[in-house]
């Protein structure tokens, strides 16, 4: 129905700036040489493979076939047409501080919608500008069979960005579906800047409110050509069968008031978070509290392609907290990532990518082994052997700029070896073995400013030479069929 997207171009090529980092190695890294060993002087890191990219689109036939392309692994057969179209007026609903609608109108539901629902909205006012609606989209409740609905809110004009602008505390864009069991559901949202300065209330400015569920049953959302700004966390998807992919976006932050609970975006323990050409910037500070980080994720599957994340501060100073702040467990592909530090008020928080392992986030069902340590697992030892049997995150060609010259760039922090009684809460983190934690960590081409690629924790290898059956790790979709494939995704 749907052609695959194709996404980051080919063969990534390695920048020119040097750094004291590049051709570093870790502690983990000295134990042993052969097919697992550090990258010989002279020879290239190793270099990411991906599909060829599609030209940028320019024309509304160009958005129309990139719009109804998606990621290869996003299963989107099945979906019907929204039951429920709606086209907004610009105009009238600026004049009306409201949803003015041209034909149907919202109100026919009486509150609530069954079948999928999709919003249209003006592009351009009577003078051709870009449609500003001074308010936050108003939505009916969903109720009904959910299986195959999808939720579409776009603007009329692919590539031309409407914006709806409110200073109300409860201003949200958000999808509610909280009795999803096994249902297929599907929510997207295009060309469409969301602006709330007072949002205080809602946990995100686009909040993702689809709890749970059960396989086979998924909730996919699609991000594309977006602004986003308000809310407890601009993006807030909480745990559950959900795959997030966001493109061509701007996170520029929130305007919640728990300065150390509060974070730029926030996804909890779903399967998916993919993101491509997007910018964090912009998580509140405090001049006090270290504060909260641009990214949160705690995905099982984490890509990012394209990406940046800055501490320039939005409201207050710049963070110290590490900038993204992900789980050890699970998988993690990166290829041009680039990290911007400002110097904070407080001393900032050492790692820049904090790969950590202090909660379950997700649903147990979403980890093929276990996420603490046990004696039941030894790590071998020539671990870049053994790439296919451990949680991993392979980082390439990342970029660092910051105000110091960071001590290192990532961590993989200590495993625990239980749960605190009845949390998701592991305890004895760092009183375990190395070798019984099953994580392996990966860095290719890592420059800027920065002493070492990797903290001392953990199994991390900066520029590793790998055995020619585990190359399979620098090819993006490789690497995506391996860890979805070992949950049955």
């Amino acid at each position: 129905m749907r052609l695959p997207l194709r996404l980051a171009a080919g063969l990534a090529v390695l920048g020119t700036i040097g750094c004291s980092g590049l051709g570093s190695e870790s502690n983990a890294q000295t134990a042993s040489r052969g097919p697992g060993a550090a990258q010989q002087p002279g020879l290239p890191p190793l270099q990411p493979v991906v599909p060829p990219d599609l030209p940028p689109p320019t024309t509304p036939a160009g958005y129309a076939a990139h719009d109804a392309s998606y990621p290869f692994y996003m299963p989107m057969q099945g979906l019907r047409r929204p039951a429920n179209r709606f086209f907004v007026k610009c105009d009238a609903s600026q004049a009306a501080g409201r949803e003015v609608y041209q034909g149907n109108d919202v109100a026919s539901l009486y509150g609530r919608a069954e079948g999928g629902l999709e919003f249209v909205y003006e592009a351009r006012d009577r003078a051709e500008r870009p449609c500003v609606y001074p308010f936050a989209p108003s939505l009916p409740d969903i109720v009904g069979n959910l299986d195959g609905t999808q939720y579409i809110f776009r603007s009329s004009e692919p590539g031309a960005r409407v914006t709806f602008r409110s200073g109300d505390q409860w201003a949200v864009l958000r999808i509610r579906a909280l009795e999803m069991g096994r249902a297929r559901i599907h929510f997207e949202m295009r060309d469409i800047e969301l602006d709330f300065p007072g949002a205080i209330q809602p946990m995100g400015a686009v909040h993702l409110e689809t709890y749970g569920g059960a396989p086979p049953g998924l909730f996919t959302a699609v991000i594309r050509r977006a602004k986003l700004f308000g809310g407890k966390n601009a993006i807030f998807a909480p745990s559950g069968e959900t795959m997030l992919y966001a493109e061509d976006s701007e996170i520029t932050g929130n305007v919640g008031t728990a300065a150390d609970q509060e974070h730029s975006t926030y996804i909890n323990g779903t399967l998916v978070s993919h993101f491509r050409n997007v910018r964090w910037q912009g998580q509140k500070g405090w001049s006090n509290i270290a504060s909260g980080h641009q990214l949160k994720d705690k995905a099982y599957l984490r890509i990012y392609e394209n990406v940046t994340v800055s501490n320039a501060p939005g409201q207050g100073p710049p963070s110290a907290m590490p900038l993204i702040d992900a789980t050890s467990f699970g998988f993690t592909w990166s290829n041009n990532l680039r990290i911007e530090r400002m110097a904070p008020l407080q001393e900032p928080r050492e790692a820049l990518v904090d790969l950590r392992s202090e909660i379950l986030y997700g649903n147990p069902q979403h980890y093929p082994w276990p996420v603490i340590a046990t004696s039941e697992w030894r790590m071998p030892s020539a671990p870049l052997g053994v790439l296919d049997q451990v949680y991993l995150s392979v980082f390439f060609n990342t970029d660092v700029r910051s105000f110091r010259s960071e001590p290192y760039v990532f961590a993989l922090r200590p495993w625990g070896r239980g749960f605190q009684p009845g949390t998701a809460t592991i305890a004895g983190e760092g009183l375990t073995l190395k070798g019984e934690q099953r994580a392996v960590s990966l860095a290719f081409g890592t420059r800027g400013t920065f002493s070492k690629a990797y903290s001392a924790d953990g199994w991390t290898y900066a520029n590793p030479r790998l055995a020619d059956d585990m190359l399979w790790v620098a090819d993006r979709d490789a690497f995506i069929r391996h860890a979805l494939g070992l949950i049955g995704r």
